[in-house]
């Protein structure tokens, strides 16, 4: 299925974290938001104030995620990994640059988003060379990509292996289930939420921006 619709300039608002049920304990290989920010944007010789200038948000919202005091969404995350010139599933090569090309389900990287009610596993090397990022998404209960639509750089291909997922774009919302794929353009609005009471799980596939 290809969905197509034209690119707006409405900026995602900052999410800061909320009570949504009991903290989760990171997994062992977490690879924590605020160190993979931080370092990233000393390695590009960014400031605070810059970099929240190339993503849309405020320099206290960037401060407040590398000192690991606001948790973003998925759609944040994005935002600010484009701001540093990556893609999302980049933030790995922060923490683990000597990753093998075998990567077994146990020693996935992983990064955590309590405010989507997410976890994002990587499931492709990191470094350079690599043309593709596949991520595997599960979406808790009441989870979600954002805030509200927002956009991609880059065309985004998206499998659903459990449960259902419903996929918002501009003008309507479609719900996935196993095994539906989706071709999202680059620059089409869209939206993913868990508005079922069990988790999602769903492969998503982008190209990898050469920094």
């Amino acid at each position: 299925m290809n969905v197509r619709h034209g690119k707006s300039i409405q900026r995602p608002t900052a999410e800061r974290k909320t009570a949504r049920g009991p903290r989760e304990r990171p997994a062992q290989l977490e690879q924590h938001v605020a160190q993979a920010v931080r370092r990233l944007r000393e390695g590009r010789r960014l400031s605070v104030r810059t970099l929240a200038g190339k993503c849309g948000f405020s320099a206290s919202f960037i401060s407040q995620v590398e000192l690991g005091q606001a948790s973003p969404s998925i759609a944040s995350l994005e935002r600010i990994a484009s701001g540093l010139g990556i893609t999302l599933g980049q933030f790995f090569q922060a923490t683990e640059p000597a990753a093998p090309a075998l990567i077994r389900a146990s020693r996935r990287p992983v990064l955590q988003s309590r405010w989507s009610r997410a976890k994002i596993e990587s499931l492709t090397p990191p470094g350079p060379g690599g043309k593709i990022e596949a991520l595997f998404i599960t979406l808790r209960p009441g989870g979600s990509s954002g805030a509200r639509l927002h956009t991609r750089e880059t065309q985004l291909f998206a499998v659903v292996f459990t449960g259902e997922v419903l996929l918002q774009l501009a003008a309507t919302g479609q719900a996935l289930r196993r095994g539906d794929a989706v071709t999202i353009p680059a620059g089409t609005l869209h939206r993913w939420e868990n508005t079922t009471a069990k988790r999602v799980q769903l492969l998503k596939v982008v190209p990898r921006l050469v920094p």
